[in-house]
């Protein structure tokens, strides 16, 4: 087979192609040498050292080995990328003011929501700030929704009235606007975990721009008392609007705020340190030992949102500096490539297919319809009888239905 792959290539190098010019003979080539390689050629998984984790109030923290089956990594590669292309595409619709209003992006922090996800249940739960994009991909909307949700039009996640910051779908409870307002609720869902007597957690996250808050300090009182199985994330991303963590934190170890709780500091640019380490957090919460805090330290490539362009509190170089060197995507891609669990060219393969599937998400995004004006006071309650909302004024009046 060896030599027949051989005397193929020199075949090709040697050929017409040659003469035109060593572009499409490498292409050629290429074509050659992928077409030889089946999915026996790939190692089922591979093991790989992961930076360990700073604790706090623990004694062992997380493995510092991780396993990753080829079929993993694939679904991990193909989520983040898609992740990103959506969130690149919304750039350009907003920039288009196809997309209006609060718009943050989550470029940049994929291996967060996506180590999160890959590490608990469908029927755990999670809430999150207003960067929420991201985890609702993770949680299963697809992409098609999301955009439109962004376009405001009927075929959104929420039909067209949420918006950027306020995206729901099941046990994923948004998507909250007011800083720091989202952590009591998680706790509040982690409480009814435990009153109904399932073996589920709750993942609550804020941002490092939050973590100040006199609430989150009064949840983690709470949630310690009462042992509740909340996992705190604090997705740690440097700024908190246009403000370095340094210049608004006494203590920047997010990890050890909670004080009595115990915490741990994560590597959130790499995809499996995030995965072992909220699957340790989980098991924590599930033998009943309350909660614990995560730190996930990461970086938003856009600035906090739409309107910030995110280069007057930090230099291009920084930014360029962080995509070099941390890139989760680019981490992972090279993680798969150097231990034979996938090919340059099938992972190009799936830049391509994601690449389509954003197009075609857009195009639906800006060409559904929007929702009708007398939709506009439904789905206010559950599974309650029709009833009456005021409009603008006391002489409009909207139904809502359930």
């Amino acid at each position: 087979m060896r030599k027949m792959l051989l005397a193929a290539l020199s075949r090709v190098l040697q050929g017409p192609a040659a003469a035109a010019g060593r572009t499409g003979a490498v292409s050629e080539a290429s074509r050659v040498m992928v077409a030889s390689r089946n999915y026996a050629d790939f190692a089922n998984e591979a093991t790989f050292e992961i930076k360990q984790c700073d604790l706090h109030r623990l004694e062992e923290g997380p493995s510092t080995t991780a396993v990753m089956t080829r079929e993993e990594g694939l679904h991990y590669y193909k989520t983040m990328q898609t992740i990103r292309r959506m969130e690149l595409k919304s750039d350009q619709l907003y920039k288009q003011k196809i997309i209006r209003g609060f718009c943050h992006l989550y470029d940049g922090q994929e291996a967060c929501c996506v180590g999160l996800e890959a590490a608990i249940k469908p029927t755990d739960h999670v809430i999150t700030a207003y960067r929420a994009h991201g985890f609702t991909y993770a949680r299963g909307v697809p992409v098609r929704e999301i955009l439109a949700e962004l376009t405001g039009r009927k075929g959104g996640c929420v039909k067209g009235k949420g918006g950027s910051m306020h995206m729901y779908t099941k046990n994923f409870y948004g998507g909250n606007g007011i800083v720091g307002a989202q952590v009591p609720l998680g706790a509040g869902i982690a409480l009814a975990c435990k009153y109904f007597g399932k073996n589920e957690v709750c993942l609550t996250l804020y941002g490092d721009g939050a973590a100040n808050q006199g609430q989150i300090f009064e949840t983690y009182n709470m949630a310690a008392l009462w042992k509740l199985p909340c996992i705190f994330i604090c997705e740690n991303n440097r700024y908190g609007m246009g403000t370095s963590v340094e210049r608004a934190a006494a203590s920047t170890d997010y990890y050890k705020r909670g004080d009595f709780i115990p915490g741990l500091r994560v590597d959130g640019m790499d995809i499996l340190c995030v995965r072992e380490a909220a699957k340790f957090a989980a098991e924590f919460c599930r033998a009943g030992k309350g909660p614990i805090l995560m730190e996930l330290q990461t970086y938003r490539y856009h600035g906090h949102s739409m309107s910030d362009p995110g280069i007057s509190y930090r230099t291009r170089e920084e930014i360029q500096e962080v995509r070099s060197k941390s890139d989760p995507i680019t981490l992972l891609k090279d993680r798969m490539v150097n231990n034979n669990l996938a090919s340059i060219e099938e992972l190009k393969e799936i830049d391509v297919a994601v690449r389509k599937e954003i197009e075609e998400a857009a195009q639906f995004a800006t060409t559904d319809p929007e929702p009708p004006l007398e939709e506009l006071g439904n789905h206010i309650y559950f599974n309650e009888p029709p009833f009456e909302v005021r409009g603008p004024n006391q002489w409009i009046r909207y139904k809502s239905v359930s």
